[in-house]
Parts: structure tokens; C-alpha cells; sequence
């Protein structure tokens, strides 16, 4: 896993930035009920979505938790005193404390179905009745668009998808949440072109083929052949899920 601390500074510029946060958050605040009062995004990381939680439902109480220090440092800076350091496996609130809970590329990240179960389990606690809970899923698969940098990428060790909707809908309904919708929206500004690929590999995006391995080494010399070496080919399409606690 990469090291988000290390991370932070340079994390919107080269995730999509605001155009990609604004798609995120449209898709996730229309599968929360205009009624909600108290929300919290888990694993915020830079506040990038969370501070537009916020500014789209001014009656909004948002606060975002993240486990690394430059993040929540960085979201501190977009939402003064809404971010606290917190896992989200063992989240430091009181069981039913939010009318909604968000968790914006967070599951696909984690070692292990236990983790990832934890987290689930976490959302589901910290949940009131009648409240949702909304996450990404399938993060890994949205980002193979079908493009020829995906054909040269497809013999690649990958890892298990932690977030696939089977198994978060399963982990879901385990606590007691039902599934409540979805949404889809663009990752704008995340088509990946061979240029920009080949730089992925050697900062160690891709986990399963260490930057120092004779098999990035193949694929980067694969890339650099293709065609138009800066155009970015086709935005991922990214899935949300959303989950209500009955009551």
C-alpha cells in the first residue's frame, strides 16, 4: 500500500482533483436523504469530498475521519475543527451517533475481508436507525476501461478486489443493513495515458509489481510503444453503494 502521509501533498493533483471530487460527492449526497443532519466520511483523506458534503447541504453537520496524519492535516485545512484521526475499523463514537456514514475509496484498500468486515461492522454501529451508509465498490475493475494500455497491463498479479459488491453487500447485510440504491459517476481526470502509467509503475501504484521488479521493467517498455504517448484514454466509471440500517 502506498504511504499516504508521503502522499497527501501531491494526492488531488494526481487523482482527478476538483472536477473528480465534485462528481463523487453529487453521487454520494443523492443517496442520502435531504433529511440528514449528522454525517461522517470515513477515511476523508484530503477533505477533498467531504468539504463539498458540507458546502451542498449547509444544515449538513459533516465530520471526517481519516488514520493518517497528512491527510486529516490536509482536511483540517478545508474543514477546521470537523476532522479527528480515527481507524475505521475501531471508529471513536458512540453507537448510533450519524444519520448517515460515506466511505469515498476506502474498502479496496484494506489487506483482508477481516479488515474490510470491521469497517462494514464499524458504519454499520456508529449508524442511527433509519440512517445509510454509502460506499464505493469494485474501484479496481472501474479503472479497466477496455483500452489498449489495459490490454498490455492484463498479464499483471493483481490483488484481490476487497471491495467487490458481492462481498460488501454481503458484510452489509450481516449487520443488519439492507441495500438502500446506487449511483455511478465519472472519475474525471483519471484516464490514464501510457506516459502517466509508466510513471504509476514506477512509483509502486500498482501493488503487485514493485517498481524495482524485472516485470515493470516489461511493462513500461510495452507502454512506451503504444500510440499517443500523452493522451489519456477513456475516465473509469466508479459504482457507490448505499445501505439502510431499518428502524
Amino acid at each position: 500500500m502506498l504511504d499516504y502521509d508521503k502522499e497527501a501533498d501531491a494526492y488531488d493533483a494526481t487523482r482527478g482533483g476538483e472536477l473528480r471530487a465534485a462528481a463523487a460527492a453529487d453521487a454520494v449526497l443523492s443517496l442520502v436523504p435531504p433529511d440528514t443532519t449528522r454525517l461522517l466520511d470515513v477515511a476523508c483523506g484530503t477533505g477533498i469530498v467531504t468539504r463539498r458534503l458540507a458546502a451542498a447541504r449547509p444544515a449538513l453537520r459533516v465530520t471526517g475521519a481519516d488514520l493518517t496524519y497528512g491527510m486529516a492535516r490536509m482536511a483540517a485545512l478545508r474543514l477546521p475543527g470537523a476532522i479527528v484521526l480515527a481507524d475505521g475499523r475501531r471508529l471513536p463514537f458512540p453507537d448510533g451517533a450519524f444519520d448517515a456514514v460515506t466511505g469515498v475509496w476506502l474498502l479496496h484498500l484494506l489487506d483482508g475481508s477481516g479488515d474490510v468486515r470491521a469497517v462494514v461492522a464499524e458504519c454499520a454501529r456508529v449508524l442511527r436507525p433509519g440512517g445509510v451508509y454509502v460506499t464505493t465498490v469494485d474501484k479496481a475493475a472501474a479503472h479497466d476501461v477496455g483500452s489498449d494500455i489495459d490490454a498490455v497491463l492484463a498479464p499483471r498479479p493483481r490483488r484481490p478486489a476487497q471491495d467487490a459488491t458481492d462481498a460488501v453487500t454481503c458484510y452489509a447485510v450481516a449487520r443488519g443493513l439492507e441495500p438502500a440504491g446506487q449511483a455511478r459517476f465519472t472519475g474525471l481526470g483519471q484516464g490514464r495515458s501510457p506516459r502517466s502509467t509508466v510513471a504509476d509503475l514506477r512509483r509502486g501504484w500498482f501493488t503487485r509489481v514493485p517498481p524495482d521488479h524485472p516485470l515493470a521493467a516489461r511493462f513500461a517498455a510495452r507502454l512506451g510503444a503504444l500510440p499517443d504517448q500523452d493522451r489519456p484514454r477513456p475516465d473509469p466509471v466508479f459504482t457507490v453503494l448505499a445501505f439502510r440500517k431499518p428502524g
